[in-house]
């Protein structure tokens, strides 16, 4: 909610970077910016409480996050109560986890102090591993009976 323009800087690859301190831990944490966050901020650049507040975002509350999350999950007819902590579990495990992102990355993106905390959110995507190997094993037998036997 605290994030302005003095947060946001040139990074080591020359693209646009969100520098914080995080709050709870107060640690640095520095994060490149995706193309569809750099649209955010452009489509709220001129709204009348970034001005105001010379934050990137309106300020709002997490109790009213929460209830525009409800929205969208009725609007899309999603059964589970969306909120912001489910946001940040599905950003560790369906975003970053489960398409490949290192694990020691996904610990910095999420501000954990330590890689242990990470790995709560790791056994969430055995089952992804478990079914991965499944799609393997089909596509090895699949090419085990495609081959032709040769009896000696």
């Amino acid at each position: 909610m605290n994030l302005n323009e003095d947060n946001i800087a040139f990074g080591i690859d020359g693209g646009k970077w969100i520098i914080i301190n995080r709050q709870k831990t107060h640690n640095k944490v520095k994060i490149p910016l995706l193309p569809i966050a750099e649209e955010l901020i452009e489509k709220y650049k001129g709204h009348i409480k970034t001005k105001r507040t010379k934050t990137l975002f309106p300020n709002i509350s997490n109790q009213k996050l929460n209830s525009y999350l409800k929205d969208v999950a009725f609007v899309c007819g999603i059964k589970k109560n969306l909120t912001f902590h489910m946001a940040r579990h599905t950003l560790a495990t369906t975003i970053t986890l489960s398409n490949g992102v290192p694990i020691e990355t996904v610990s910095k993106l999420l501000g954990h102090s330590k890689i242990v905390t990470t790995q709560i959110y790791a056994k969430v995507i055995e089952r992804k591993v478990s079914e991965d190997m499944r799609v393997l094993e089909n596509k090895l037998q699949t090419n085990n009976s495609n081959k032709l036997k040769i009896k000696i």
